[in-house]
């Protein structure tokens, strides 16, 4: 049976051109799922954004990606607040590379001790029904799955990977520390699997989302090495109209084309996606850069994901 979510409204509130800016901006109470709600009006009504610098970041080297996001572009996750007078405290408390503010919920621990596979699932009704909470890996065929879940758990081949696109065709359980799940799903938008596989990988993988309900979150993967495209575009679409939580995390990131050569940056193909998005979700949703090769990141994931279930466990 599918489950019903009642409407929230942001999680991110923006004062008013008539409120004072040392306004603490608080985030909904959410249920037990966590989720972003599509845009339902303009946002003209909106102060103009301040700007949160990330390069002030404790630990940031010449190698990290410097970027700065005005406080509408921020997830605020549940728990925290935002204080939009003191932009110094809060750039401080923004995850690395990402629109991520670390709240009260990320804890110690985030790190991962072991982690085992359990089983795969063709159905989700033959998942483990232990109530764990659990975050599921989805994105094309060819993004990095396999190789980001191995980076995670720091284990080279936990999750195995493969050249050729489209391995994965179950829905595989991975237990994290006894206590919660990664969760590898099918690709998608792999045009040399069959019609009729396809078709089945979608079906399954969308009931997953529906009726999961200990799924804290998707964590949707693009490939930021390349152009935004419709298919994970549509993908991030249909999350959103379907209310199921959704983390986009942009894979590949160390990957550098010259554009002398007609190739993007990888921070300039995740705005553009992201500003391709904007129009479908009433707050911005979470995202994080990463890159498999170089473990960019991973800490940024974990703990991302720490404060996510530790706020569901309590809730």
């Amino acid at each position: 049976m599918l489950l019903h979510h009642r409407l929230l409204p942001r999680l991110l509130l923006l004062p008013s051109t008539h409120t004072s800016t040392s306004t603490l901006l608080r985030p909904s109470r959410l249920p037990r799922r966590l989720f972003l709600s599509p845009r339902f009006s303009a946002l003209s009504h909106l102060a103009a954004p301040e700007t949160v610098d990330q390069s002030d970041n404790e630990g940031a080297t010449h190698e990290d990606v410097q970027v700065k996001l005005p406080l509408d572009r921020l997830f605020v996750p549940p728990g925290a607040t935002v204080d939009a007078g003191n932009q110094e405290a809060v750039s401080a408390r923004v995850l690395k590379g990402s629109n991520i503010v670390l709240g009260p919920y990320a804890r110690g621990d985030a790190q991962v001790v072991n982690a085992d596979f359990v089983k795969s699932s063709v159905r989700p009704d033959d998942c483990p029904r232990d109530g764990l909470p659990e975050f599921a890996l989805v994105g094309r065929s060819n993004v990095g799955k396999s190789s980001l879940l191995n980076s995670l758990v720091r284990r080279k081949r936990l999750a195995l990977t493969s050249k050729k696109p489209g391995k994965t065709q179950c829905i595989n359980h991975f237990k994290v520390n006894d206590s919660w799940y990664l969760v590898d799903l099918p690709g998608y938008g792999y045009a040399s699997a069959p019609q009729e596989a396809r078709t089945n990988w979608d079906e399954f993988t969308r009931n997953y989302f529906l009726s999961r309900e200990n799924l804290v979150s998707v964590f949707l993967l693009i490939d930021a090495s390349i152009p935004a495209k419709k298919i994970d575009l549509d993908y991030a679409s249909w999350l959103g109209q379907n209310k199921v939580p959704m983390t986009l995390v942009f894979t590949k990131c160390d990957k550098r084309k010259k554009k002398k050569n007609g190739g993007r940056r990888p921070e300039e193909n995740v705005e553009t996606f992201q500003s391709l998005i904007r129009e479908y979700f009433e707050a911005a949703p979470p995202w994080i850069m990463t890159s498999s090769v170089t473990n960019q990141g991973r800490d940024e994931i974990l703990l991302h994901m720490s404060q996510l279930r530790n706020y569901w466990l309590k809730h």
